[in-house]
């Protein structure tokens, strides 16, 4: 069973199994729900997960050290352990970690270029210079990753200051669910900026988690 929003938030998950030739992905709680999705439907019984709190988004000076924490404590019990974060902000710490421990991560600068398509996400980087970006679990966890961390709870006046470099929101859909979609507009109206919704699906997790699944 998939944790809720604030423990993923907070607190990340465990999932571990018994099955043989079994494969630990080390992973951000922001992807989990898209982790086992793909886990259930390619019948990879044999993946466990342990993901990180997903509020490490905001401090990405966290990432490297507790994945190096969490090889080297599950080193023993793993014959394939897989990183499923992107540099994610940690400006080239984390990907010097998976190195070092000889551990394969997923390619890419962040989460929005890996669910977009790595190479898709680059070819538009020059025109999206002014776009601010959500996935499906950023806008669900809009208030707790955006608006109170920037203290707009309480200071709405510092939205314009914060935003006036940036002119469109842009949702990065891995569900196609009109819930979820009225969420990011509502998100995008509160920020001001114009709208955008893509749907990629998992991008580039899906090849990158079968290429160690096996």
């Amino acid at each position: 069973m998939t944790p809720d929003d604030s423990t993923l938030t907070h607190q990340g998950m465990t999932l571990a199994t018994r099955q043989a030739g079994r494969v630990l992905v080390i992973g951000c709680g922001a992807i989990a729900r898209e982790i086992l999705a793909l886990r259930h439907a390619n019948g990879w019984d044999h993946l466990d997960l342990t993901c990180l709190p997903a509020i490490y988004h905001n401090h990405p000076e966290k990432i490297a050290p507790a994945v190096a924490a969490l090889i080297e404590a599950k080193r023993a019990e793993y014959g394939t352990i897989f990183v499923a974060y992107a540099d994610c902000g940690t400006g080239g710490q984390l990907a010097e970690t998976c190195a070092r421990h000889g551990v394969e991560m997923i390619a890419g600068p962040h989460c929005y270029s890996f669910f977009e398509g790595n190479d898709a996400f680059a070819a538009r980087t020059g025109d999206e210079i002014d776009c601010f970006y959500l996935t499906d679990f950023l806008a669900r966890q809009f208030d707790a990753f955006v608006w109170r961390p920037l203290g707009l709870d309480r200071y709405p006046e510092l939205r314009d200051t914060y935003f006036k470099h940036y002119r469109r929101l842009v949702y990065l859909a891995q569900t196609d669910d009109p819930a979820l979609d009225a969420t990011a507009r509502a998100c995008a109206d509160r920020l001001g900026l114009a709208y955008e919704r893509r749907l990629t699906g998992y991008g580039d997790l899906e090849p990158a988690l079968a290429g160690v699944a096996g």
